[in-house]
């Protein structure tokens, strides 16, 4: 992948020298980033430093980790295996609400017990499942 990079580097490269990127639409003024309005402006800077390098928050990861799991129990035909998907997505489901100031905090014992339930239910309807 950095054979990739560097050649992709080396071509912006040539064409900015030639002059390629001079006549687009606003060349020369300053982006606006209107994408981060909300993060205070002290904060900004630091969030793209980190973004650059690769780092997201972590209310970004537990959303793509949601997004995950819902393709994946959408995918899942298996009882036990879509509860044992349910009780993780609602525990980050919970956890990402608590992050973002939601109106319900959870515990994180109390997420951890409600999984661990809904995960013996699975274990409990596994036996049924298998036997049809």
């Amino acid at each position: 992948m950095k054979l990739l990079d560097a050649l992709v580097e080396q071509r912006i490269a040539a064409a900015a020298r030639r002059g390629d990127f001079a006549d687009l639409p606003g060349a020369g003024s300053p982006l606006e980033l209107d994408d981060d309005l909300l993060v205070p402006e002290e904060v900004r800077v630091a969030n793209r430093i980190l973004k650059n390098a690769g780092f997201v928050p972590p209310a970004v990861e537990q959303l793509r980790a949601l997004r995950d799991l819902e393709a994946e129990l959408a995918r899942v035909s298996d009882k036990a295996a879509q509860c044992r998907l349910r009780a993780r997505l609602l525990a980050l489901d919970m956890a990402l609400e608590s992050l973002r100031g939601g109106p319900m905090v959870v515990p994180h014992e109390y997420r951890r017990r409600i999984a661990e339930r809904l995960s013996e239910r699975a274990a409990v309807d596994e036996p049924a499942a298998s036997a049809r």
